[in-house]
């Protein structure tokens, strides 16, 4: 499938990897279908490309490369999206949403209380709101 984007021209993208987000991205609740791919080869970011929208897309981290031990309950999600509590973690992945200021990248932050949770089994994802969170949503991730 060829998609058109702003920032990256004609992309070929294999249908099997498009992700699903029945319920969008918090703040873009029309784009509800996106493709991930890495930002470039030994990068630790991703591009989070939006299919629906062609100017819209988001970098996204592993959050335990910013902090260690970063935890989220993630019960209600999986209720919310009807995916097996107990199965193997490794159907899941968490990603954050980084925000690198132009001009500034010193100042770049992710936003740890509001990660993404996708199942790769279905190929959905389901941006999570995490409440009590001793993280915020613009955690300086330089300083961690």
């Amino acid at each position: 499938m060829k998609i058109e984007t702003t920032r990256f021209g004609a992309l070929d993208i294999d249908e099997s990897k498009i992700i699903r987000m029945p319920h969008g991205m918090l703040g873009f609740p029309a784009s509800l279908r996106f493709v991930l791919f890495p930002h470039k080869e030994g990068s630790p970011f991703f591009w989070y490309q939006s299919l629906d929208d062609p100017g819209l897309a988001f970098v996204l981290t592993s959050p335990f490369l910013i902090v260690a031990d970063y935890k989220v309950d993630m019960k209600d999600a999986l209720k919310r999206m009807a995916w097996e509590e107990n199965s193997d973690d490794g159907n899941y992945e968490l990603y954050v949403v980084v925000n690198i200021p132009k001009g500034s990248p010193e100042k770049i932050t992710a936003n740890l209380i509001g990660p993404i949770l996708i199942n790769n089994t279905t190929h959905e994802a389901l941006q999570m709101v995490v409440a009590d969170s001793p993280y915020s949503h613009r955690f300086s991730v330089l300083q961690a």
